[in-house]
């Protein structure tokens, strides 16, 4: 079954493809292009003002949007997803072919694409990456990308711009994660290298930027790659980008990023919170914003160990929490409260609505019911245990701190006392890696339901360590199995009630990117997943 860009809506029986477009209609998008900015002009340094050091310079082990903001720029991926609409289009691949039963995948290529070392990208390319990705970074280096591949058998050279990707099951979700940074392709040069080696600054992709410099926790530079020519079908130009240059530096306080803004410093900043809207746009800018599809962000516990061993605790806890007066006090409307355990333009979302309405006496009711007797100090009790967790997090989104000192007082209204315990990015993947944690704060972005085998499948990251649940497991074997949309998403929506039934997951709120730009910034334009894509923008008054 061939897939050209004009029949990307017919693959198949119920499109493969048609699976990452169902549901991403209400996926917000922004840009910063004005009707009297006039027609794009070339040169000029982007200088970005990072919230938090990227973890990585490998996309393949990228995690954090901050890392991402960085690494896509570097890497060209198969597909490329429309921002919206989720229609699939080409990129490296200029057609594709996918199996009935979902186990194969056939990508043809662009020819005359090459690697920014000057090598050429052939199907044997695609092999390296795969292999490398499954072989030498496996899932402890590159939890996601590892998870896209999950029953990877191999890929076959049919001929230098033919390769046949295999599974030893169906894979439905595949096609989607070939337009992912993570399975973005690079050079033989970088695939050859160890996962440690792949983080320092010298990974060579046939991306529209090159890195020209890279200081780990500092800062990340780039450079335009000249003569490139093999852009997304998704992009709004053709031919080489824009800018000659980005400039990444690390700003963590909010403040000073918002300030250097407004005075010329930088252009474009991360995490334009509510408070700083007011001043960037009185210096002439705008807040762009767009909400991440995937899992919004919340608690995930670890059932192993803790009060949080006890289903009834995990259950107490979804109408403990007051989600909208999170959104309300830390947060704007450009944020919205978490419905369920999907963001809800994600791909196969279910809303969780009686499960998560806010009810603080339901909760108490549920302790009560379970035994847990609430103490002198007002922290419940069970057979000599406190009912008290730790949280997990790293300050990835500059909210969190915030977000999760409201969520403390919430919860100890209802008689459970939950500590904060923050750590860098790096340390936070050690930790669960290793499942050193009462319960993790995160979020993670995709635009395919997918990602909840992902997070929650036994045989995948099981960041809960938990055993076998029948019902659950199924759902998300079973989503993988068909092409048929209805089929899916009704396998997906059995999983998301089996993961709040059982307290697998507390979602809090969804996430949404609000980039500041300056006035003189234009076509700061987000992807399909919320992240940044740089080839389309362009700075005037240089």
């Amino acid at each position: 079954m061939r897939v050209r860009t004009s029949v990307v809506a017919r693959v198949a029986t119920a499109s493969v493809a048609a699976l990452a477009v169902a549901g991403l209609a209400a996926c917000g998008s922004g840009s910063s292009s004005s009707d009297d900015a006039g027609p794009p002009v070339s040169g000029g340094t982007l200088r970005y003002g990072l919230s938090d050091a990227p973890t990585c310079s490998d996309p393949a082990q990228s995690g954090t949007n901050q890392t991402i903001y960085v690494t896509r720029q570097i890497v060209d991926s198969l597909t490329d997803q429309v921002p919206g609409s989720g229609e699939l289009k080409p990129w490296l691949a200029q057609s594709w072919d996918v199996s009935p039963d979902a186990k194969v995948f056939t990508f043809h290529l662009k020819p005359n694409v090459t690697f920014s070392d000057g090598t050429k990208l052939t199907a044997d390319s695609v092999k390296k990456n795969f292999d490398a990705i499954v072989n030498t970074l496996g899932g402890a280096k590159a939890p996601l990308a590892a998870t896209y591949l999950s029953g990877y058998t191999g890929t076959t050279v049919v001929d230098p711009l033919t390769a046949r990707i295999a599974f030893s099951a169906p894979n439905a979700q595949f096609l989607q994660s070939t337009s992912t940074p993570q399975l973005g392709l690079q050079s033989d040069a970088t695939t050859a290298q160890s996962a440690e080696a792949r983080c320092q600054g010298t990974n060579v992709g046939s991306g529209p930027f090159v890195y020209s410099g890279w200081q780990q926790g500092r800062s990340a530079a780039l450079r335009k790659r000249t003569g490139y020519a093999w852009g997304s079908a998704a992009f709004k130009h053709q031919g080489e980008a824009y800018l000659d240059a980005i400039d990444f530096t690390v700003v963590p306080e909010s403040g000073v990023r918002t300030g250097s803004l407004g005075s010329g410093q930088l252009d474009v900043i991360s995490d334009a919170l509510p408070n700083d809207k007011q001043q960037i746009t009185a210096a002439g800018g705008s807040v762009l914003t767009a909400v991440n599809p995937g899992v919004p962000f919340g608690l995930q516990p670890n059932v192993s160990r803790s009060a949080l061993a006890d289903e009834q605790v995990r259950r107490a806890l979804l109408p403990a929490i007051n989600r909208q007066e999170l959104v309300d006090t830390v947060l704007d409307k450009d944020f919205h409260p978490a419905t369920g355990v999907l963001a809800a333009n994600t791909p196969g979302f279910h809303a969780e609505t009686s499960a998560l309405a806010f009810d603080a006496g339901k909760a108490k009711q549920i302790l009560d019911a379970a035994g847990w007797a609430a103490g002198p100090d007002g922290i419940r009790a069970k057979n000599g245990q406190r009912l008290s967790f730790s949280v997990l997090y790293s300050p990835v989104f500059a909210g969190n701190q915030a977000i999760l000192e409201l969520l403390q007082q919430q919860l100890k209204n209802v008689g459970v006392e939950m500590k904060l315990d923050v750590v860098p990015a790096a340390e936070a993947t050690v930790r669960q890696n290793s499942g050193d944690y009462d319960a993790i704060y995160y979020n993670v972005t995709r635009a395919d339901g997918d990602i909840l085998r992902t997070q929650f499948g036994l045989n995948a990251r099981n960041l809960n360590r938990r055993g076998p649940i029948p019902a659950l497991d199924t759902a998300l074997a079973e989503q993988q199995t068909t092409t048929d949309i209805t089929a899916r998403n009704a396998d997906l929506a059995t999983a998301q009630t089996q993961i709040v039934d059982h307290g697998l997951f507390i979602p809090t709120i969804e996430l949404s990117q609000a980039i500041g730009a300056a006035g003189n910034a234009h076509q700061v334009a987000f992807d399909a997943s919320a992240r940044l894509q740089f080839h389309d923008t362009w700075l005037s008054g240089r």
